[in-house]
């Protein structure tokens, strides 16, 4: 258990999750950080419960917004590691340690979902265009940009920090690391997917992908 990480999850409506994903993070790190996203369940009572550290945006604001309030917070308090995982348990907590290894000698360690039957069509082909577009664009070389399920020293937080505030996070933060050339690995993970799909749709890909483009017309001598 290494004392300079710390465990961001963000998180909306989770009460049926939460509980299970923080109790099974606290066993790897004595920092962790839930950030309620405007719930209008009893996501931040049931996270309290777990002695964890427990932020509230009074109204939802997205994902992007929530994982940067749960690092920024972990920056200020002297994190050296981050890690960010969803608080649906689609992420198994039992691989922090595997990421933490991995960003020996790295500045960012990805995960990414081995792509199977069990992962909805619509996100499979989405998913390998987007990471087509991130190679082209931003020399990031990805085999799942979509995943959420991210390690990173404190010291490229300060320049993959994102200002998207819902999912183009994950693509944003590529385009910074891209941008200042940061080192990076990737790990396999297993991923659940409950009956309910939460995600990027269709518009979500269309919009990612036009987003790229920004950033990439914004991002002069990349």
């Amino acid at each position: 258990m290494k004392k300079d990480l710390w465990v961001v999850i963000p998180g909306y409506n989770e009460e049926s999750h939460i509980e299970e994903v923080v109790r099974r993070a606290k066993k790897h790190t004595s920092h962790t950080v839930v950030v309620d996203d405007g719930s209008i369940d009893k996501t931040s009572e049931t996270a309290e419960r777990q002695d964890v550290h427990v932020l509230r945006h009074i109204i939802n604001l997205g994902k992007g917004a929530a994982a940067k309030t749960g690092c920024d917070y972990a920056f200020s308090h002297g994190a050296g590691i981050m890690m960010v995982i969803d608080a649906d348990g689609q992420h198994n907590p039992d691989d922090i340690p595997r990421f933490v290894q991995a960003l020996q000698g790295v500045d960012m360690v990805f995960g990414y979902r081995k792509f199977s039957k069990n992962m909805p069509f619509l996100l499979r082909f989405g998913n390998r265009f987007i990471n087509r577009m991130t190679k082209l664009l931003f020399r990031m070389d990805l085999k799942d940009t979509q995943c959420g399920y991210r390690a990173f020293s404190s010291d490229a937080y300060k320049k993959i920090r994102w200002r998207a505030s819902d999912y183009f996070m994950e693509s944003e933060m590529i385009a910074n690391a891209g941008k200042h050339r940061l080192k990076y690995k990737e790990i396999p993970i297993e991923t659940v997917y409950s009956n309910k799909y939460k995600g990027t749709t269709v518009m979500d890909g269309v919009k990612i992908v036009f987003n790229m483009l920004l950033w990439k017309l914004r991002m002069r001598n990349f």
